[in-house]
């Protein structure tokens, strides 16, 4: 395990000293102080749709930062030639997979508690209270889908040779998923047969990350979520993370370094 989190170390600090993360934070704060400087109609609600904008500004940045980052891990190692001496110290295939995956994904958590901390200022600057267990699960679901996706992107980029031509494709996936997943059932009624049987068994198959999706939480400050419910969807996440991740590192266990 030390192995595994000296690399995740390592993830960090490389993600940390790029500039993607602060242009995102930096135009997030901007375009969200100018829209709550604003007044429309002497409409006191308009903070629901400050809320909307802010929360669609931290998902779009998050799922760039979690693509981006973990897409040209492995690429630069092989680029670099880094990956050589890193791999000829007591260090496996797998362990320099499992902590590319959680550095990647404990800095997208660190940028998730800068974008909600902003957030949760700006809301309790316009409604003057807090709703601490809805920011809670709203944040970590957040978070748990990134996993997803991080692991996702990280077979990717064993199976795509530019880091470009895989962020683009997750890209793709991710917002197709998000729009059209929770809807692939209802389309597959209207078919039959082979199509039928094809549609309902990518239903099935695909992460289903619109489930993780509970902005709604916090913009209308609805009552939380079971907790039962909330358990189910974290596993649910963690048995995906862990499905690609394990299939990244069979991949990478039997692929030629250069």
């Amino acid at each position: 395990m030390n192995n595994v989190f000296a690399v995740a170390g390592i993830v960090i600090k490389e993600m940390y000293r790029r500039k993607d993360f602060y242009v995102l934070l930096i135009l997030t704060v901007l375009i969200t102080g100018v829209m709550g400087s604003v007044t429309f109609f002497n409409d006191d609600k308009i903070v629901r749709y400050l809320k909307e904008l802010c929360l669609l500004l931290i998902w779009i940045s998050s799922l760039v930062i979690a693509i981006t980052t973990i897409a040209r891990q492995m690429p630069s190692e092989r680029e670099n030639r880094t990956i050589f001496p890193l791999l000829a110290k007591p260090i496996s295939r797998g362990e320099l997979l499992i902590g590319k995956f959680l550095g990647c994904w404990l800095a997208c958590g660190i940028a998730l508690v800068c974008f909600y901390s902003f957030f949760a200022a700006i809301t309790v600057s316009r409604e003057h209270h807090f709703y601490f267990l809805n920011y809670f699960q709203a944040a970590t679901l957040h978070w748990f889908m990134l996993g997803i996706l991080i692991g996702m992107a990280l077979l990717g980029s064993l199976v795509f040779a530019a880091p470009s031509s895989n962020a683009t494709i997750c890209f793709v996936v991710a917002t197709a998923i998000l729009l059209v997943g929770r809807h692939l059932n209802q389309v597959a009624l209207s078919m039959r047969g082979g199509q039928q049987a094809f549609i309902y068994g990518l239903y099935y198959a695909i992460p289903h990350l619109e489930i993780f999706d509970v902005r709604d939480l916090i913009i209308h400050n609805w009552s939380i979520i079971a907790w039962p419910y909330y358990g189910a969807a974290v596993l649910y996440a963690l048995i995906y993370g862990a499905f690609f991740v394990a299939g990244a590192c069979l991949l990478f266990r039997r692929k030629a370094l250069n």
